[in-house]
């Protein structure tokens, strides 16, 4: 009996030692999940500067709406993340001259088009252990909340909310910006759009919020900014000017791991 203290000191100095390994050994795995992610973001960049810029612009309209919201951290973070990274699925070889094409589309391109949330979800699936539910809201962003939406045609409060609000950001920034066959809209024109589909295509508590005086407008003041030349916009000193989310995909140290993936690191 006498030796219980000392072997329990013992026992607990190893299991100690694991612990340490197992947080270890997940910092590093989690480092790496952020630098894929920061990779991505730079290949969508390197591949289409279009698309880049306007990924950007929809986590700036987004996170106005997920602060207006009062999210949590991790919600608004998954929110930042599924705007910086919706449209990945469109950067396929199988979809690339479609995109680019600049004519509207036809029956068959539509479809083709149709699969890029899918393929979104396919790429961003091997770092779902660290952010489990980005490519769930990349596969939902064009779901609509009267259920008619796509890939799979679910509705309502089933629609992940980081989808939801990228659905209205997604739009607002197709109607606000320049196409090569039409012009861009008001910011004002385009809350009138996204007022329409109230209950039909957009989360109709997510619509009255943008509609609020002050939400609507930080829309439009980060609007005016993203049509801006982008010489003025890198030399503006105006600390009222959105900036826009910051985009570097960062990780971060946890004093302690949960169980389930401290469980995981030393399974592994």
């Amino acid at each position: 009996m006498r030796g219980t203290p000392f072997v329990a000191g013992i026992a607990a100095g190893a299991a100690a030692v694991l612990v340490g390994r197992a947080n270890r050994r997940a910092q590093r795995a989690e480092r790496f999940a952020a630098a894929a992610l920061e990779t991505l973001l730079r290949a969508i960049d390197a591949n289409d500067s279009q698309t880049g810029a306007h990924v950007r612009r929809v986590a700036r309209y987004a996170l106005i709406i997920a602060d207006a919201l009062g999210t949590d951290d991790a919600t608004r973070r998954t929110i930042e993340l599924a705007s910086l990274f919706h449209d990945i699925g469109k950067i396929h070889e199988a979809l690339f001259d479609i995109v680019h094409d600049g004519q509207r589309l036809t029956a068959r391109e539509r479809r083709e088009i149709a699969t890029h949330p899918k393929r979104g979800a396919e790429v961003l699936a091997p770092i779902a252990y660290f952010h489990e539910e980005l490519a769930e809201a990349v596969l939902a962003h064009h779901e609509r909340w009267d259920g008619h939406g796509y890939p799979r045609g679910i509705k309502g409060r089933r629609i992940p909310l980081a989808a939801r609000v990228v659905t209205i950001a997604d739009t607002f920034d197709a109607i606000t910006h320049r196409r090569r066959y039409r012009d861009g809209r008001t910011a004002r024109k385009a809350a009138d759009i996204i007022a329409a589909g109230r209950g039909t295509q957009f989360d109709p508590e997510l619509v009255d919020l943008l509609l609020l005086p002050p939400v609507f407008s930080q829309l439009e003041r980060a609007h005016r900014f993203a049509m801006r030349p982008a010489t003025l916009r890198h030399r503006s000193n105006d600390h009222a000017t959105p900036s826009g989310p910051e985009v570097r995909i960062r990780w971060r140290t946890r004093t302690e791991l949960p169980r389930s993936v401290r469980e995981k690191a030393t399974a592994t």
